[in-house]
């Protein structure tokens, strides 16, 4: 676990019992008969399945489509702490949104010297393209998804940022209204703050972004890779849960200088496109020749401010683990104030002192790729056997660059529902962000991921991590 230190329960206060935003659902859950529950527990898995609550797994030939696995006892955050961790969400989104405006415009903050220069010119995600290029109200970052950890009552750290395409809403919203399905009587006895309105909030965020060219009431749509991508069913679902069409690049073109869809009634333009495309997809053009998933002249139309792309291409530098650990520098080089939410404490391995610490401490730390995503590529030291600590030794020797390091937390534990009883496991949160001009706002509560193995500390579905509902308690 990388620390002597007892994990922070959620639900219990050790020998002191319950903690008070459990309260009411503890005594619920003990009045409950444990069959029926466990019954529910598989009703839960057959409307995933029916509903095609999916996602793929790549790399493997066999079993890509997977389900992901569903807990049935929800994480229950009090009001209080959703208000302080809202706060400190909002603060971290605003100041990323800032950072990329200005690394694509004056950069101030590299003139400052807070944040190294090759940080920027030597990163794979930054795009010259973008360079003097300020989208549809200054917004870069429409939607955001900000990985959360706790390790004490009130000790919440920043995992790490998805500024790019962050996926997980369909989870949030599936699993709330299969709660909503299989419990109702509980929902009326504990008051939990709605998470239903997401979809009609995205549209409305969505459209407040349209560009100055756009007339009337804004057209968005939803642009996928297609149906072989790992998201999907949450790229059908927003879709559908929005009213807006599902498209692929081959459905778009440039039609008088602006993004065309063809309908059954010819081409009709759109003003906000949803990307769920990596950047270099997005326009053969500009970007990848060969790819066959994006729209060619699409950044043309963009730069001459016809569309709206969301999230804008760019963002992604905003991800990257590097950046990641300037973010306590960035939010105050742009707000002026202290980082309410704390970063986890990294290691950079492209500095010679921080890699010579990093390799003499290897077994006790997660180490993770810099533009690494889903638990891929990482290593987590304390389950390593001495073959992968040797094997990502010689790795870090060869690209240091490429990798940040950071100590194993004592992760909170919430628990789940295993044969007939409750057991501790290692969670994180993702809360889902949508900025337009002039509004933040957060959904209460996000996509708790859980590691249903004990003592796992790997939450991400492709690793064998589930989902659970997540409840923010009304005043």
């Amino acid at each position: 676990m990388g620390s002597d230190r007892k994990n922070f329960d959620e639900m219990l206060f050790g020998s002191e019992g319950v903690r008070q935003p459990y309260d009411n659902y503890e005594k619920w859950f003990g009045s409950e008969d444990p069959a029926r529950l466990t019954k529910k527990s598989k009703e839960a898995e057959a409307f995933f399945r029916r509903t095609g609550i999916t996602f793929n797994v790549y790399g493997q030939a066999a079993a890509q489509e997977r389900l992901i696995p569903f807990d049935l006892v929800p994480r229950i955050l009090s009001s209080r702490e959703w208000t302080r961790l809202s706060k400190g969400i909002e603060q971290r989104v605003r100041a990323i949104n800032a950072f990329l405006h200005d690394i694509y415009n004056r950069q101030e903050i590299l003139r400052a010297g807070r944040v190294p220069i090759e940080l920027i010119s030597q990163n794979a995600a930054f795009l010259p393209q973008m360079i003097g290029m300020s989208p549809p109200g200054d917004v870069y970052t429409h939607i955001v998804g900000t990985d959360i950890v706790r390790t004490g009552e009130d000790d919440f750290f920043v995992l790490e940022d998805n500024a790019r395409t962050p996926s997980g809403v369909s989870y949030m919203l599936e699993n709330r209204e299969t709660m909503l399905h299989m419990f109702p009587e509980l929902f009326s006895q504990i008051k939990v703050q709605p998470v239903s309105d997401y979809p009609k909030n995205l549209r409305k965020s969505l459209a407040a972004c349209a560009p100055h060219s756009c007339e009337g009431k804004p057209t968005v749509a939803v642009l996928t890779p297609g149906i072989h991508n790992s998201a999907y069913f949450e790229h059908s679902f927003l879709a559908d849960q929005m009213g807006v069409e599902l498209v692929e690049g081959h459905d778009l073109r440039v039609v008088d200088g602006h993004i065309a869809m063809r309908t059954t009634q010819g081409y009709k333009v759109i003003d906000v496109l949803y990307r769920r495309v990596d950047d270099e997809y997005l326009d053969p053009l500009n970007f990848k020749p060969e790819s066959m998933l994006g729209v060619p002249g699409i950044m043309d139309v963009y730069r001459a401010g016809n569309i709206t792309i969301a999230n804008a291409p760019g963002t992604g530098i905003a991800d990257d683990k590097a950046i990641y650990s300037y973010m306590p520098d960035i939010i105050e080089f742009y707000t002026g104030e202290k980082a309410i939410l704390k970063n986890v404490e990294t290691w950079r391995c492209s500095e010679p002192a921080s890699l010579q610490y990093v390799l003499e401490h290897l077994s006790e730390l997660v180490v993770k790729e810099v533009h690494g995503s889903g638990g891929y590529g990482m290593l987590v030291g304390p389950a390593a056997s001495q073959k992968e600590l040797s094997a990502f030794t010689a790795k870090l020797k060869s690209n240091p660059g490429n990798y940040i390091a950071q100590p194993t937390l004592s992760l909170s534990t919430v628990p789940i529902f295993t044969k007939k009883q409750l057991a501790p496991r290692h969670v994180d949160l993702r809360p889902f962000v949508l900025v337009s001009p002039n509004k933040v706002s957060i959904t209460p509560g996000g996509l708790t991921r859980v590691a249903l193995k004990a003592g796992s500390l790997v939450v991400n579905s492709s690793q064998g991590g589930g989902t659970k509902d997540t409840w923010v308690l009304e005043d």
